[in-house]
């Protein structure tokens, strides 16, 4: 069964951990607070556990998203040469997706972002500039 938007609660862990940037058709966007890598998260509004569970009109969403989110990511970020894209769970059985623009120089290169423990924190106004930027594609 889906959630109706009105019904959809974030993960307690990825509310503590990201800012809401806002929403899409399917999903909430969010930024991980932790600046030393672009790190954007999609949670699609819905009780599903799995990509797979969802309907293809869904699947179909999902895809528009995290190509918009990927493409801003790799548009605002120069340094990124690679995009991690990722739907784990582990931690967060919520579905979400992760993507992470990624380069050699970074500070955890070649080795995943998450688990993880260097972090550096946004600034308030630095949230406020990627908010804005964000919000011009996916209006």
């Amino acid at each position: 069964m889906d959630l109706k938007p009105n019904d959809f609660i974030l993960d307690s862990r990825l509310a503590a951990d990201c800012f809401i940037l806002g929403k899409l058709d399917l999903s909430v966007l969010l930024l991980m607070n932790n600046q030393l890598v672009p790190w954007f998260i999609l949670v699609p509004q819905t009780d599903r556990k799995e990509i797979c569970e969802l309907n293809q009109n869904q699947q179909t969403a999902l895809l528009k998203e995290i190509n918009i989110i990927s493409n801003f990511v790799k548009s605002e970020y120069p340094q990124v040469s690679k995009l991690n894209v990722a739907a784990i769970g582990n931690m967060v059985s919520q579905m979400h997706i992760h993507i992470v623009g990624r380069n050699p120089a970074d500070y955890c290169w070649p080795n995943v972002v998450w688990g993880n423990q260097q972090k550096e924190a946004y600034h308030e106004s630095e949230v406020a500039v990627i908010t804005q930027k964000i919000r011009g594609i996916i209006a």
